[in-house]
């Protein structure tokens, strides 16, 4: 279904990435210091069921676009290429958030979960990383759609998995989350510069 290679890559890849907090994460360490793990994990299913929407979307969206591409195949790969060093750019340049800030949710199950997909869903730039993302690792020697399906399975696991590890070490991630802000953009921004870098390499072999 696709190259085991591709496959480790992507996954470890996807795992740093994941590994450096952003606005949900923040949501999530806030809510289960607050109200407990518990919390935080209804926390985590409410950013999870956006992502799946997401993932739905960009799943369907590129396997059309992939599958009828043909010849454009590899222009839309350099395109992706592209727009990763760019975003690396912007998350190196950009003054870091106190992600500490981020308010825990009223103690009501539907208000955490409802905040949770809301913030999830309204990251305007998640469907465009996807997007940019997904395709470095599809191999176009093989059916696009399984592969895409795969790979959007692949993430959503990892997501789940490590988002519900800062929820059940909140208590430790908090004070983590408040030092090094200007270290974390730039970890961020120079893993998606070298993940951009490192794939044109690849195209260009």
């Amino acid at each position: 279904m696709i190259d085991p290679h591709l496959l480790l890559a992507f996954i470890a890849t996807v795992t740093v990435i994941i590994l450096v907090p952003g606005p949900n994460v923040a949501l999530i360490v806030a809510n289960s210091v607050a109200w407990g793990p518990r919390t935080g994990l209804l926390t985590v299913a409410g950013t999870s069921s956006a992502m799946v929407l997401q993932l739905g979307l960009t799943a369907f969206g590129m396997a059309e676009a992939l599958g009828t591409a043909g010849h454009w195949f590899e222009a839309l790969r350099w395109v992706g290429v592209a727009y990763l060093v760019w975003l690396g750019i912007a998350h190196w340049r950009a003054p870091p958030a106190d992600l500490t800030r981020v308010a825990a949710q009223p103690k009501s199950a539907r208000a955490i979960y409802g905040r949770a997909v809301l913030v999830s869903l309204t990251n305007p730039k998640t469907l465009l990383f996807y997007g940019a993302f997904f395709p470095q690792f599809v191999d176009p020697a093989r059916p696009a759609g399984p592969q895409v399906a795969l790979l959007s399975a692949v993430f959503l696991l990892l997501a789940m998995t490590l988002d519900g590890c800062w929820a059940l070490l909140a208590a430790r991630a908090r004070p983590l989350l408040a030092r090094h802000g200007r270290l974390r953009q730039r970890i961020t921004g120079g893993l998606l510069v070298g993940a951009g870098l490192g794939l044109a390499l690849a195209r260009g072999k």
